[in-house]
């Protein structure tokens, strides 16, 4: 009775091609954009922003555009951090040498040169696939790092390799508090998630599934594959290098290569695992899952007496245990066990 869609009905095409058909996802939607938007900023406290939900959101829309090419593409990625750190480099860069330049077309600008590197590296995926496509991916998280190591321009010929990013400033109001940075964070998220919760419905993001499930038939039947792996890359990319611009000024403050390993990109990864691949609302739920992880597990250790040093280990063994229960269990994650309590709703409180 709580949850159900019997009685809503759709007269016509724009009420049926709604994002959220039944009313009570739109309520719940509105009820959480009004608690982030005004309720947190009222209450919540500078750590809270800047060591949870800054990071979190910052990381959801980086596991949102893996989830896009893994997830509804199929495309296996290992190069995630990669694309974040071309997205931040190249938004500090042209904020350094375009005098002028607003800071969100440089982050926008940031993104475009991502998703024009993920073209480039998405190359390979139209002859191979699997294990040898994550191999390629690869290559590109470690190609990407060492060329902004090594080539001095990047990083403004910086002896460290690590550079203050430029101070964000919109319309003359500067975003230097962590409760400014969170609003910036959380509405260009907000606006991202939603441009990609419509693009999976349209056209192009049942190409992505089509090719997903089986890429000889979506040829057969009309699909251009070559399009549509190349725009699969090219989009999340494009999340990609957002998210990595956003993490460099709104999270760390500083543009450094060394923030951008390998180890970034299969964090991602177990976003979306634990998430589930193949839904946005995944992406949000993983990203909660593995930032919160370290804080509960670190009280837990304060609590019981262990010491300190042992939270990195225990983390690592319940990223581990997680994966390989969500794999087994339940591979499509998180999302998928709030899609069930949501079926169970529909029917309570009947028995089923």
């Amino acid at each position: 009775m709580i949850y159900r869609e019997a009685g809503q009905y759709k007269t016509t095409y724009l009420n049926d091609s709604q994002i959220f058909p039944i009313a009570q996802d739109r309520y719940a939607v509105a009820a959480l954009l009004l608690i982030a938007f005004i309720a947190i900023p009222l209450f919540a406290t500078p750590y809270f922003f800047s060591a949870i939900l800054i990071p979190f959101l910052i990381f959801s829309l980086a596991a949102l555009g893996l989830n896009i090419l893994t997830g509804y593409a199929g495309q296996i990625s290992l190069g995630t951090a990669a694309f974040m750190a071309v997205g931040a480099f190249a938004s500090y860069n042209f904020m350094l040498r375009v005098p002028g330049m607003p800071i969100l077309v440089a982050f926008i600008l940031g993104g475009i040169c991502a998703a024009m590197v993920g073209i480039l590296f998405g190359l390979p995926s139209l002859r191979i696939r699997g294990f040898y496509l994550a191999a390629s991916t690869l290559a590109t998280q470690f190609f990407v790092v060492w060329c902004l190591t090594k080539v001095p321009w990047f990083t403004n010929n910086s002896a460290s390799g690590v550079i203050t990013a430029q101070q964000i400033e919109i319309l003359g109001f500067a975003f230097n508090t962590p409760a400014r940075k969170y609003l910036l964070v959380l509405t260009i998220v907000a606006v991202l998630a939603l441009l990609a919760k419509n693009m999976v419905r349209s056209t192009v993001g049942r190409s992505w599934m089509a090719v997903r499930d089986m890429d000889v038939a979506a040829e057969v039947i009309g699909f251009r594959i070559v399009r549509t792996k190349l725009t699969a890359f090219a989009v999340s990319s494009f999340y990609c290098g957002v998210a990595g611009a956003l993490f460099a000024f709104c999270y760390l403050g500083t543009v450094e290569p060394e923030a951008y390993n390998l180890d970034l990109s299969f964090r991602i990864l177990f976003m979306v695992i634990i998430g589930g691949l193949g839904s946005i609302l995944g992406s949000f739920l993983g990203a909660g899952f593995i930032v919160l992880l370290p804080v509960v597990l670190s009280v837990i250790v304060h609590f019981t007496g262990m010491p300190n040093s042992v939270t990195s280990n225990v983390e690592l063994m319940v990223f581990g245990a997680m994966i390989i229960f969500f794999l087994i269990v339940e591979p499509h994650g998180l999302a998928r066990l709030w899609q069930i309590g949501k079926d169970k709703l529909r029917l309570w409180p009947f028995p089923h």
